[in-house]
């Protein structure tokens, strides 16, 4: 399926509840309920789809509909729900069908499934963000007749319809914040180039083998009964060998530094930086995680079960998957959730992205503290905030939660709030927010919509 979207399979994060997947092109995620897939680049995302559906129909047991072979139609499962979101392209001429236009991505997804709904959020002249989604139930389209073409879905720019809400367990939470990142402090984004990140992991890796040295010198302790080791006639030396005393003051690292806290020139070429930490891979990924402040999103001391997978790529480029059981809870009914980090660094097309599903309330922070602990590595000079929830049953509580949150959210340190969108959707509630930094001097101007649009 990964080979239809054009990426690969780096590693793997196995858990009890999900199974993160590093990707050459970003991440996905695996439940035994649901997929989420996430890629970038000129990726061919959709391309996977179809074959998604075979494999959840004929290998994980899903409800589905069976092949076709008059109507050349292939086995499919009848998924409960889809979505399928991106931000507006920066290059949109160079990426690869059926990704060329938001149109041509609603064609596609309209020719797989019945009643699907298509929004663009935010400006057309600015800032925007696309969403697809289906309702619950979700209906496969039935293939047309060769002469006939299926009815093609409205993108809906203003007015958003009410629709039947789906109760949801107070139990599953089921909530997405995905924070989008462009024009990055050319500063900030040097952490995610190999060779600034290699320089870090080699001071690193020095600093520790000094501090090793240095213990081991304490640990030592003084040499009882020893002198130094010396040749040459002197007085003390008239047949020109080596002598003992009883000088209980001799330090034999003396004899090779006389430094006790550091190491010579010739100490540091004997031991050289290993190659993991000057090559692309997971080793100088975990360093940049840890050096850029990301390894401290979901820090160890809350969430001791988190694992986070980071990799670091040639000449630049970073992703990582952090897959975050919940805090304190039984294995038997505690939920695992996902964060997700890709930053392409290069200047003329820089770019970050964060997402997560670790419910606020499980992380003890208001959403405003997350979305700017995760601003400041980065810098952008732009950034778009979408918080996908599902309603729950207490609606009246709920709404007044959401504007006390979204009181915080209109105050980001550094930034002004440009754009606020809010979306009552069929089942859950969308809120998009558009922010520019307040000594950003503006770069490229957004296109107005994409090709063929």
């Amino acid at each position: 399926m990964l080979d239809l979207v054009n990426c690969k399979i780096l590693s793997v994060l196995e858990s009890e509840h999900v199974d993160g997947y590093l990707l050459s092109e970003s991440s996905m995620f695996v439940w035994p309920h649901k997929l989420v897939l996430k890629t970038c680049g000129t990726t061919t995302l959709l391309c996977g789809l179809p074959r998604m559906l075979e494999i959840a129909a004929l290998e994980a047991g899903f409800p589905h509909v069976p092949a076709n072979l008059l109507k050349g139609t292939p086995v499919a499962a009848t998924p409960y729900r889809v979505f399928y979101s991106r931000k507006n392209f920066l290059y949109p001429n160079q990426q690869r069908g059926p990704h060329r236009c938001w149109r041509d991505e609603v064609r596609f997804l309209d020719k797989l499934f019945l009643g699907g709904s298509a929004y663009m959020i935010g400006k057309m002249n600015g800032e925007h963000w696309y969403l697809n989604i289906t309702g619950p139930d979700t209906q496969l389209t039935p293939p047309s007749s060769p002469d006939t073409e299926l009815p093609y879905t409205e993108t809906k720019f203003l007015s958003v319809p009410r629709g039947k809400c789906i109760g949801v367990d107070e139990e599953q939470e089921d909530e997405t914040l995905e924070i989008l990142m462009t024009d990055l402090d050319e500063k900030n984004a040097r952490q995610f180039y190999l060779e600034d990140a290699s320089a870090v992991a080699e001071g690193r890796y020095f600093q520790q083998f000094r501090k090793a040295r240095k213990n081991a010198i304490a640990a030592l302790g003084e040499v009882n009964g020893t002198k130094p080791v010396y040749a040459g006639n002197d007085n003390n030396n008239k047949d020109g060998c080596s002598h003992a005393t009883d000088d209980a003051d001799f330090d034999v690292f003396q004899q090779t530094s006389s430094d006790h806290s550091s190491f010579s020139s010739d100490d540091e070429g004997s031991h050289a930086l290993p190659e993991e930490l000057s090559t692309e891979g997971h080793a100088l990924g975990t360093v940049v995680a840890e050096t850029c402040g990301l390894a401290d999103v979901y820090p160890k001391s809350k969430y001791p079960d988190a694992i986070v997978d980071s990799y670091l790529f040639t000449p630049c480029g970073f992703s990582a998957n952090g897959v975050v059981p919940a805090p304190n809870a039984s294995s038997d009914n505690s939920a695992t959730h996902y964060f997700t980090v890709h930053v392409t660094p290069e200047p003329q097309c820089s770019y970050a992205s964060f997402e997560t599903n670790v419910p606020m309330r499980q992380s003890g922070r208001e959403t405003a503290d997350l979305v700017e602990q995760v601003v400041k590595i980065f810098r952008p000079g732009r950034f778009s905030v979408t918080f996908f929830e599902a309603k729950p049953r207490d609606g009246d509580d709920h709404s007044m939660k959401l504007k006390q949150r979204g009181a915080r959210m209109e105050a980001l340190e550094g930034y002004r709030r440009v754009d606020r969108i809010v979306h009552d959707l069929d089942g859950y509630e969308l809120v998009f927010r558009y922010y520019e930094r307040l000594d950003w001097k503006g770069g490229k101007p957004p296109r107005l919509g994409e090709t063929g649009y």
